[in-house]
């Protein structure tokens, strides 16, 4: 009877024993995978800050060198180009015979287009015109200087409600409109395009729309990793940068660009 029960607690000790070791076991595991993913997350956000500090790094380079081209634009060859402009008003058309005339007015004319190309591109590439009149009126000048000149029907139906809160995000929203403005005048053969804009819930939510050709959103992830398509990875860029969206998509009516951007006071 004595042997007995002590069998039964022996038996009930070391199967008190075995639960406490398998519990331990499964204790130590779950720390051990919890400090696993732990690691793995940390990793994660490491990848990530570092991606956007490298990405952050390209855009302001990028930034510092549109404003050098466009200072050089500007002060240089603009102040060559006036000079040269300045010297051709000083020849005394009185003495040209009627063939001369007509050179003389053509490369007068062909002079002050020069002029006018200039000063629009230095415009374009500099970001001042964004800190004092704001994104809105930034985008209007763009489409006014770069398609009004072309067969393309164009209009803006900016949000008044948007103000600047963040000038930098401000500039990488203005340059990817830029980028795919250019991008469909160049390949699209559209004759009627659209920027649209709502700002809601602190977010600015741009529309562009063309009747041209497109592209969808598999083909916009596909060419932007192709070494021709460098205009397209500079916009996916400046999205992660804005922790916003792109998307690309089509209707009955034509193509659509979609950009939804975050708004809020934190630095890109």
């Amino acid at each position: 009877m004595l042997l007995g029960m002590i069998e039964t607690r022996i038996m009930v000790l070391g199967m008190a024993v075995v639960v406490l070791l398998l519990g331990s076991f499964f204790y130590a595991f779950i720390i051990s995978q919890r400090k696993k993913l732990k690691y793995q997350q940390d990793m994660q956000q490491l990848r990530e800050t570092q991606q956007n500090q490298l990405i952050e790094a390209a855009v302001r380079s990028e930034e510092i060198e549109r404003h050098r081209i466009a200072e050089i634009l500007h002060d240089e060859v603009g102040a060559i180009l006036s000079s040269s402009k300045l010297h051709i008003q000083g020849i005394k058309l009185a003495t040209l015979d009627t063939r001369d005339q007509g050179l003389f007015a053509k490369g007068k004319e062909l002079l002050d287009d020069g002029i006018q190309k200039v000063r629009g591109i230095s415009h374009n590439l500099h970001s001042n015109i964004l800190k004092e009149f704001g994104l809105n009126d930034a985008i209007r000048h763009f489409i006014n200087q770069t398609v009004d000149s072309t067969m393309i029907k164009t209009a803006t139906k900016l949000d008044e409600a948007y103000t600047t809160v963040n000038a930098d995000k401000d500039i990488s929203i203005y340059r990817m409109i830029q980028e795919l403005v250019n991008n469909i005048l160049k390949h699209s053969q559209a004759d009627e395009l659209t920027i649209t804009s709502v700002y809601e819930n602190n977010h600015l939510m741009i529309t562009i729309f063309h009747t041209g050709k497109g592209i969808d959103q598999q083909q916009f992830e596909a060419l932007r990793y192709k070494k021709d398509g460098l205009g397209l990875k500079n916009i996916m860029n400046r999205i992660i940068l804005l922790k916003g969206s792109i998307d690309f998509f089509s209707d009955d009516r034509g193509y659509y660009v979609k950009i939804n951007a975050p708004i809020n006071k934190e630095m890109v």
